[in-house]
C-alpha cells in the first residue's frame, strides 16, 4: 500500500507513550509515506510528548472511572466517554485510518470501540503481566494482541495473541559510551559506584522518602546516586540533600539523557512499571524493583515477580521500602558478583525487536483487510 494510515490511541503516563511513539517510529522507518494520528485524553502527558515526537495529535475529554465505582461522579465520566466516542467517530471519518492501534490508557477504549463498530482492523498492546481493564475490554473486538510476557491466554484469546515483547525508546539502544564516559557526561566521578534511582515519569512518593532519609549512608558509604525524583517532588528533595549537606546524591525532576544515565550505573532501583522493566532487560541491568501499590490490579507486583522469581531482580515491597531500600542498595552495589548474576539473568528475559515485529503485524492487518 502506497500511503497507509493508522491511528495509534492511548497514554497517560510514560509506560503507554514511549511504546506507542517507538511503534509509531517503527512503522516509519519501513514505510515512510504512512500517514500516523495519534488519538489521546485531553490533559494528559500525551498531549505534549507526542508531538514532541514529531506526530499530530487530537484530545478526547475522557478520564478514568472513580472509585468506588457507584460514585455519582462517574455519571459525569461515563458522559465523556459516550462524547469521546462520538468525537472519535468524527476524527476516524475524516482521517480515514486503515487499521486503529491501543496501546492502553483513557483514550484507548473509545477510540478502538468506535474503529471497530465502524469495520476497522483493530491491533492492541499490552506492556503488562496483567491485563488492564481497558484492553480487557477491547480484546474481543482486536484481531491481534501483541503481549510482553507468558500466560497472557487466561486474559485474551489464544489464537490472537503474538508475544512481542514492549517496544523501548531506541536512543537507550544507540548510546556507545563507555560508563566512564556517561558518568562524566552526567556531572559524576567515573570510578565511583553509581546508583541510578528512577520513580516513573511522574516519581514515587516512597522511593523518594526512602533515598531522602538514607542520605547520610549513601554519603558514608562512599556510592554517588543519580535521584530522579519526579516534578511533584524535586523541591522538597532537593531541600533535603542542601539540609544534610551530601554531595554525593543528585536530585533532579527529570532525566533528559536516560541512556547516559542507564550507562552511569551499576544497578538501578525502579518503580516495576512495564516500559521500565522491557528497557532493564534490554540492557541488562542489575535492578531493584519497588512496585507501586497505587495501580490496577496491582499489577506492578506481578510485573516484579516475573523477574524476581527468575533471579533477574531483587523485589522490595512498597511497604518495607523506607526501611530497607537503602541499605539493600548499598549492599548490591558492592556486590559484583551479584551483579554479575542479575544482569546475565535479566538479559536472558529481553525480547529486541518488538517494535519492527509490531509494525509488522500493524501492516498485516492492513494488507489482509
Amino acid at each position: 500500500m502506497d500511503e497507509p494510515r493508522i491511528i495509534i490511541s492511548g497514554g497517560g503516563t510514560g509506560g503507554h507513550i514511549f511504546p506507542a511513539v517507538s511503534i509509531a517510529n517503527a512503522i516509519k522507518a519501513k514505510y515512510p509515506n504512512a500517514k500516523i494520528l495519534f488519538v489521546g485524553a485531553e490533559g494528559r502527558m500525551e498531549m505534549t510528548r507526542v508531538p514532541e515526537a514529531g506526530y499530530e495529535i487530537k484530545g478526547l475529554p475522557v478520564r478514568g472511572l472513580i472509585r468506588p465505582l457507584w460514585s455519582p461522579k462517574n455519571i459525569g465520566v461515563m458522559k465523556d466517554f459516550f462524547l469521546s466516542r462520538h468525537k472519535v467517530k468524527q476524527i476516524i471519518r475524516s482521517f480515514r485510518p486503515h487499521v486503529a492501534v491501543g496501546v492502553g490508557g483513557y483514550a484507548s477504549a473509545p477510540t478502538l470501540n468506535a474503529a471497530a463498530s465502524m469495520g476497522i482492523p483493530c491491533l492492541i498492546q499490552e506492556q503488562n503481566s496483567y491485563a488492564g481493564v481497558t484492553n480487557k475490554s477491547l480484546a474481543k473486538k482486536a484481531k491481534k494482541i501483541c503481549v510482553a510476557y507468558d500466560g497472557m491466554e487466561r486474559f485474551f484469546p489464544a489464537d490472537r495473541i503474538i508475544k512481542t515483547g514492549n517496544p523501548v525508546r531506541q536512543s537507550l539502544l544507540a548510546n556507545t559510551m563507555t560508563q566512564a564516559e556517561a558518568r562524566k557526561a552526567m556531572g559524576l566521578e567515573a570510578e565511583r559506584p553509581t546508583i541510578l534511582v528512577i520513580g516513573g515519569s511522574l516519581g514515587a512518593r516512597t522511593i523518594n522518602n526512602a533515598i531522602g532519609a538514607g542520605l547520610q549512608r549513601y554519603e558514608k558509604s562512599g556510592v554517588q546516586v543519580i535521584w530522579q525524583t519526579g516534578k511533584f517532588y524535586i523541591e522538597e528533595c532537593e531541600r533535603k540533600v542542601k539540609e544534610a549537606g551530601v554531595t554525593l546524591v543528585k536530585p533532579q525532576a527529570f532525566v533528559s539523557d536516560m541512556a547516559a544515565a542507564y550507562k552511569a550505573a551499576d544497578i538501578v532501583i525502579s518503580r516495576a512499571g512495564a516500559s521500565s522493566i522491557s528497557e532493564l532487560c534490554l540492557l541488562g541491568k542489575a535492578s531493584i524493583l519497588v512496585p507501586s501499590p497505587n495501580v490496577a490490579e496491582d499489577h506492578q507486583t506481578k510485573n516484579a515477580r516475573a523477574l524476581s522469581d527468575k533471579s533477574a531482580a531483587v523485589f522490595v515491597p512498597d511497604n518495607i521500602a523506607e526501611q530497607t531500600l537503602v541499605e539493600e542498595s548499598i549492599a548490591l552495589v558492592s556486590d559484583k558478583d551479584a551483579i554479575a548474576s542479575l544482569e546475565r539473568e535479566i538479559k536472558k528475559l529481553a525480547l529486541p525487536d518488538s517494535a519492527d515485529i509490531i509494525a509488522d503485524e500493524v501492516m498485516k492487518l492492513i494488507h489482509n483487510s
